[in-house]
């Protein structure tokens, strides 16, 4: 029987997903709430196993290949870690599900929409979050920050950051990710938020906790 909370957050890489998961999870900790971290793809053993292919393997990878072993790795993250910590009455924070799949192997990768929700109908299981919070960023503003293209305080150049193969997609890919989040987002307006990510992290989090706080009081 599903007691708990499942929040994903979403986004183009460079949103900052990362400083807002940590944010929000000391939040909710501090007011007495059990989370749980996770991601995807990821999560399990199996699932970090995965990753490593997928992310770090220097393999080229088929779409259709990529698009199975994310669902593979959901697959056993539904069974062996959501499922349990949702019975168990706990706030998960994943940094990303289901949705990335379709933003980044639908939209991105251009796999045929239908065919990639039938995957993740298999992938999930039926499991999909809560709350969906979607970090919104200009692509070529989320691509300089993972790439470290940007200047430090004092105006010198940033080295570029070690990419893993998402993320050194081109420009044309990553903006065709950030279209088919926000194609989501008017499909699915009940569970999926945008959220402006290039304010400052102090807003985007005050922001997503009102989002989060809101719905735990409704389910209360």
């Amino acid at each position: 029987m599903r007691k708990g909370l499942f929040i994903a957050i979403e986004g183009p890489d460079g949103c900052g997903k990362s400083t807002q998961i940590a944010l929000l999870k000391e939040t909710l900790e501090k007011q007495g709430y059990d989370v749980l971290l996770t991601r995807e793809p990821g999560g399990t053993a199996l699932g970090e196993e995965i990753r490593k292919l997928l992310l770090l393997g220097r393999e080229k990878v088929s779409p259709y290949c990529e698009l199975m072993l994310f669902e593979a790795a959901r697959a056993q993250h539904v069974m062996e870690v959501l499922r349990p910590a949702l019975a168990a009455g706990k706030i998960i924070i994943a940094s990303r599900y289901a949705d990335a799949t379709r933003a980044y192997q639908g939209g991105g990768r251009g796999l045929p929409l239908e065919e990639v929700k039938k995957a993740n109908e298999l992938g999930t299981g039926g499991l999909w979050p809560d709350l969906t919070v979607i970090l919104d960023i200009d692509s070529e503003e989320g691509l300089r920050r993972v790439r470290g293209c940007g200047k430090d305080a004092l105006g010198k150049d940033l080295p570029p950051g070690e990419l893993d193969r998402i993320e050194a997609e081109s420009l044309d890919f990553h903006r065709r990710v950030r279209e088919e989040y926000l194609k989501l987002a008017l499909e699915e307006k009940e569970r999926c938020k945008v959220i402006d990510g290039s304010r400052s992290r102090e807003e985007v989090a005050r922001e997503i906790r009102e989002l989060v706080l809101e719905i735990i009081k409704s389910n209360a």
